[in-house]
């Protein structure tokens, strides 16, 4: 069984809710869930699963929609090592690059953690330097192609820096990936790093924007609006 949800509440309604697929599935079956929805939720429904006699693959998925659609994604896998083998084929079609890093439900949370830390900072990093680009009076688009082609290129700075600079130019950017998913990933961050008492203060300041972006009314926007929270006139 293949999982996609948006956060904590809706895995555990799916598998256990009023209509949940769990009294469905026979013992043996495994749910592989794709989405990030943090470590110690996955480690919770991980033992409630195993209870019944379902393994848990926990896969978090990484590349969003662009490299999804090229079938070029990150899979990286905590799981048990009979449930592994056992959903070993269905990741394998998903992935481009399948990483299988931890023996136990929650591993992949784990990595899928450090992956967004990131990305929630690069798209935050982006967002500031465009957006001086364009205080600074240069031609944005001609500073994007420049910065790729350097040092400071990322995936982040070429995915979002177009919306970035259409949304600096007060338009409204097609939404690729949602504001409000970073509010959720960089809380998820920060609160990982506090359990195991780690200081991450560029992190946190990156999670602060889109805490800004999400009180500014942006949530459904696409996340590279946050370079308007630089720059509110331009909004």
């Amino acid at each position: 069984m293949l999982v996609a949800v948006r956060n904590q509440a809706q895995l555990e309604e799916l598998l256990y809710g009023e209509v949940g697929i769990v009294p469905a599935l026979d013992r043996g079956a495994a749910v592989i869930l794709t989405s990030t929805v943090g470590i110690r939720a996955v480690e919770v429904v991980a033992a409630r699963l195993s209870d019944d006699g379902i393994g848990l693959a926990d896969a978090p998925v990484s590349g969003g929609p662009v490299r999804a659609g090229k079938g070029d994604l990150l899979v990286t896998v905590g799981a048990y090592p009979d449930v592994y083998e056992h959903c070993r084929p269905v990741l394998e079609a998903m992935a481009s690059n399948l990483v299988w890093v931890g023996e136990a439900p929650g591993k992949g949370q784990c990595m899928k953690t450090v992956n967004q830390l990131l990305c929630g900072v690069h798209i935050a990093a982006a967002a500031e330097a465009l957006a001086l680009a364009g205080e600074l009076g240069l031609d944005q688009e001609k500073a994007l192609d420049a910065l790729m082609s350097g040092a400071a290129a990322s995936f982040m700075l070429g995915d979002r820096g177009p919306r970035a600079i259409q949304a600096y130019a007060g338009e409204e950017a097609e939404v690729k990936s949602r504001l409000d998913i970073f509010v959720k990933d960089m809380g998820i961050v920060t609160s990982a790093a506090k359990s195991v008492g780690m200081p991450v203060p560029v992190a946190a300041a990156a999670e602060q924007l889109y805490l800004q972006g999400l009180a500014n009314g942006q949530a459904a926007m696409d996340d590279s609006s946050v370079i308007r929270l630089v720059t509110p006139k331009k909004g």
